[in-house]
C-alpha cells in the first residue's frame, strides 16, 4: 500500500513537519534529491503529485510546523528543478504566496526565504505573478517583525533585478495602477517601497517612465509630506530624475495633464511641495512655451500669492514665481505667435483669477495682477475689451490702496482702457468714457474721504500724464459744473485741480495754453473750467491770473464784498500770494513793468492785485505782495487805460455772462451755508 504521503516516505513525511528546523531541513534535502531524480526520469506526474502533497496537507495545516514544513519542500522542489521550475512556477508560487500573510511571523519569514529561493530558479518565469507578489510585500514591509522585513527586502532586490532583466515581458501598464494604489498608504516603509520600484524602473533605459508619469506624479507630492527624511530624499531624487528625462526628451510627456497636477501641488501649504511643484511649472514654461497658455489661469492662481513672500527662507520658491511670471508675460507678448496665442489663452478665466487676486494683502502680488491687465490690454485691446466695465469698480478701489506704487500701476490700467476706447479724434472733446471713469472717480472722492485728502493730487497728476491732460480738465469741469446739491466737495475738488493746473509739471503744456486765451481752442477751454472754478472764488482768481485777464479779477476782487470771508478763504489767499511770487507766475510779475497793450494789462493787473492786498489782513502774505506791488513804476495810473487794447478784450469771450456766472454760483453756496447752519442749530426731536 503506498504511503498516505506518496511520493514521500513516512520518515520524511514526519520530518517535514517536526517543530525542529534541522529535521525540516533533512527533509528538504531528500525531496530536493527525489526532485531530481523525477525531472532526471521527465516523472513531471510524480514531481506535481509531491507539490500537490506540499500544498494541500501541509501548506494549508493548522499546525504552524507542518506550514513551515510546507515552505522548506517547496523551495527544495523549485531548487531540484532548477531550470525546469518555470514549467510547475504556478503551483511552486501559489502556495507560498498565500502563506506571506500567515498570522505567524516564523511563517511569514520562511515563506519570504521559501519564495526567495523559487524566484532565484524561475528567474523570468515569475513575471506573471509579479503584481501578487509586488501587493504582498508592500505589506511585509510594515511588518512587525524585523526578521520578516529582512526576508522581504531581500526577496524585494530579488525581484528589482529580475525585473530590469526582463523588462520586455515585464507588463509596465498593468503594474502602474498598482504602484498608484500603494503611493497613497499613508506608512513610511510602504512609501519608501513604492519610490524605491519608481526608481528602479526609471533608471532602466529601455523603459520610458515618462509615459506614466501622469499616473504617479500626484502620489510622489503627496509622499514628498512625509516626515521621514530618508523619503523626502527619495522623493525630491526620483523627482528630479523625471524632469531631468523631459528636458532630454519631451515628447512623451503628456503636458495638459501634468500641468494640471503641478498647478495642484503649487498651492501647497507645505514649502517643499510648493517649492518643487513651481519649479516644475517653470520649467514646462520654458520646455512647452505657447502650449501652457491654455492653463495660464491656473499658472496665476499658483505663482502670484507667492510673490509676496519675504522671508529668507522662501526667497527661492519668489524667485522662481517671479522667473515664471516673467516667462509667461513673453509668450503672450510674442509677435510671431499673437494670432495663435490669443486662440490659446481663456481670458474669462484669467480675468477672473485676476480679479481675485487684486484684493490680495500683498503689494508684490497686486502689482503684478495690474501689470498683467495692462499687458494684456496692450495686446489684445479688442479681445480684452468686452472686461473692461467689470473691471472699473476693482480698479477703483486699489485706489485707496497704501501703496504708492499699488495705485500708480493701476491708473496705468485704468488709463489703458480708456485708451483703448478712444477714437482718436483729437478734436472730439464729447470722450463719454472720460466722463464716465472720471464720473466714477468723483464719486470714490465724495464717498472716500481719507482718498480725497491723501491720494487725489497723486491720482489726477498721473492721469494728466498718461491720458489727454485737457480731456481730464474739460470732463472734470463738466461734471463739477452740472453738481448743485454737494458744493461743499465741489468747491473741494475745484481747490484740488487748481492748485494741481497751476504747480503741476505734469501740466505744463496746459498751463501755457490757457495763457494764449486771444486762440479760439484756449478761450473755450479757459470758459469750460471757468464755470466749474466759481464754486471757489479764489481758484477763479487765480485761473483768471493764469489766463492774463486781469480786467476780470479786477472786478471779481470786487465781488469779493458779498463773499463771507472765512479763515479758509484766507488761507487759500495767503496761498495765492505765494504762487504769484513762485516762478510759475514770473510772466504775471513781468506784466507789471510791461508797455505792451498800450500798458493795459499792467495797469488792470495792478488794480487786481491792489484789490487782492485789501481783502488780506496784514500777515505775512501782505507783506510780501505789498512789497511786490511798490516796485510797480507810478506812471501806470496817469494815463486812461484802452479796454481794446488788454488780451482779455481780444479773446472774444463774454466775460459779462461769466461774472453773471461766478454771482449766481456764489449766491448758491452762501444760501446752502445759511441752510446747513440752520439744521446744525436744531436739536432733535426728543421723541
Amino acid at each position: 500500500m503506498e504511503p498516505p504521503y506518496a511520493p514521500l516516505s513516512e520518515s520524511c513525511a514526519k520530518a517535514l513537519g517536526d517543530k525542529v528546523y534541522d529535521k525540516r531541513k533533512v527533509a528538504s534535502q531528500e525531496i530536493e534529491k527525489m526532485v531530481i531524480e523525477f525531472n532526471n526520469k521527465n516523472n513531471a506526474g510524480q514531481i506535481r503529485k509531491l507539490i500537490e502533497v506540499l500544498a494541500n496537507d501541509y501548506a494549508t495545516s493548522r499546525d504552524a510546523n507542518r506550514r513551515k514544513g510546507a515552505l522548506i519542500g517547496l523551495a527544495a522542489t523549485g531548487l531540484g528543478l532548477g531550470k525546469d521550475s518555470d514549467k510547475y512556477v504556478n503551483e511552486l508560487v501559489t502556495p507560498i504566496m498565500n502563506l506571506l500573510s500567515d498570522p505567524d511571523l516564523r511563517v511569514r519569514y520562511f515563506a519570504c526565504e521559501s519564495l526567495y529561493n523559487v524566484v532565484k530558479v524561475a528567474r523570468s518565469a515569475i513575471i506573471p505573478f509579479f503584481p501578487e507578489m509586488f501587493a504582498a510585500l508592500s505589506r511585509l514591509v510594515t511588518d512587525s517583525d524585523q526578521m520578516v522585513k529582512d526576508g522581504s527586502e531581500l526577496l524585494d532586490r530579488l525581484l528589482k533585478d529580475i525585473v530590469t532583466e526582463s523588462y520586455e515581458t515585464f507588463n509596465l501598464e498593468a503594474f502602474i495602477p498598482l504602484l498608484r494604489e500603494r503611493m497613497y498608504v499613508k506608512n513610511a516603509f510602504t512609501r519608501q517601497y513604492v519610490i524605491s520600484w519608481i526608481s528602479i524602473l526609471n533608471a532602466v533605459p529601455d523603459i520610458n517612465m515618462v509615459n506614466y508619469l501622469t499616473e504617479i506624479l500626484d502620489g510622489l507630492f503627496v509622499m514628498l509630506e512625509d516626515n521621514t527624511p530618508e523619503i523626502q530624499r527619495m522623493c525630491e531624487n526620483t523627482i528630479s530624475q523625471f524632469l531631468k528625462s523631459i528636458r532630454n526628451d519631451s515628447s512623451s510627456v503628456r503636458m495638459e495633464d501634468t500641468i494640471n497636477t503641478l498647478i495642484t501641488h503649487a498651492q501647497s501649504l507645505n514649502e517643499l511641495i510648493k517649492s518643487i511643484a513651481i519649479s516644475w511649472i517653470r520649467e514646462f514654461v520654458q520646455i512647452f512655451g505657447p502650449n501652457v497658455l491654455p492653463y495660464a489661469s491656473g499658472i496665476f492662481t499658483a505663482i502670484l500669492p507667492c510673490l509676496e513672500y519675504n522671508v529668507e527662507s522662501k526667497r527661492s520658491i519668489k524667485e522662481c514665481a517671479v522667473s515664471v511670471n516673467n516667462s509667461m508675460m513673453q509668450l503672450v507678448s510674442s509677435k510671431e505667435l499673437k494670432t495663435q496665442n490669443v486662440a490659446k489663452i481663456d481670458l474669462r478665466s484669467i480675468m477672473e483669477v485676476l480679479s481675485q487676486y487684486l484684493t490680495h494683502n500683498s503689494m508684490h502680488t497686486k502689482i503684478a495682477v495690474l501689470k498683467w491687465i495692462h499687458h494684456l490690454f496692450t495686446n489684445f485691446p479688442n479681445e480684452m475689451s468686452a472686461h473692461a466695465s467689470n473691471l472699473n469698480n476693482n480698479l477703483l478701489l486699489t485706489l485707496a490702496d497704501n501703496s504708492d506704487e499699488v495705485v500708480l500701476q493701476s491708473l496705468c490700467v485704468l488709463a489703458e482702457i480708456i485708451n483703448s476706447q478712444d477714437t482718436k479724434d483729437l478734436d472730439d472733446f464729447n470722450k463719454t468714457h472720460y466722463r464716465k471713469f472720471l464720473l466714477s472717480l468723483l464719486t470714490l472722492f465724495s464717498e472716500e474721504k481719507l482718498i480725497l485728502e491723501n491720494r487725489a493730487s497723486l491720482i489726477i497728476r498721473q492721469l494728466c500724464v498718461l491720458l489727454n491732460a485737457e480731456y481730464i480738465y474739460r470732463t472734470f469741469a463738466e461734471i463739477i459744473g452740472e453738481e448743485t446739491l454737494n458744493l461743499k466737495f465741489t468747491s473741494t475738488v475745484v481747490r484740488l485741480l487748481n492748485i494741481i493746473l497751476l504747480t503741476s509739471t505734469e501740466l505744463f503744456e496746459l498751463r501755457t495754453s490757457l495763457r494764449d486765451i486771444s486762440n479760439e481752442k484756449s478761450a473755450d477751454l479757459f470758459q469750460c473750467l471757468y464755470k466749474s472754478w466759481v464754486h471757489c472764488p479764489v481758484s477763479t482768481l487765480s485761473l483768471c491770473l493764469l489766463a492774463q485777464s486781469y480786467q476780470h479779477v479786477s472786478e471779481l476782487v470786487i465781488l469779493f464784498s458779498d463773499v463771507e470771508i472765512t479763515l479758509e478763504l484766507l488761507g487759500e489767499l495767503d496761498k495765492l500770494v505765494q504762487l504769484i511770487e513762485s516762478p510759475i507766475f514770473a510772466a504775471l510779475r513781468l506784466t507789471l513793468v510791461s508797455k505792451s497793450n498800450n500798458c493795459a494789462d499792467a495797469q488792470y493787473l495792478a488794480h487786481a492785485l491792489f484789490g487782492i492786498l485789501m481783502l488780506l489782513p496784514q500777515t505775512v502774505a501782505f507783506d510780501t505782495l505789498r512789497n511786490r506791488l511798490q516796485c510797480v513804476p507810478n506812471y501806470w495810473g496817469q494815463n486812461p487805460i484802452d479796454d481794446r487794447s488788454s488780451l482779455e478784450y481780444k479773446s472774444g469771450i463774454d466775460f459779462v455772462a461769466l461774472r453773471a456766472h461766478f454771482i449766481k454760483r456764489q449766491k448758491a453756496h452762501r444760501e446752502q451755508r445759511i441752510i446747513q447752519r440752520k439744521r446744525s442749530v436744531i436739536l432733535p426731536d426728543s421723541n
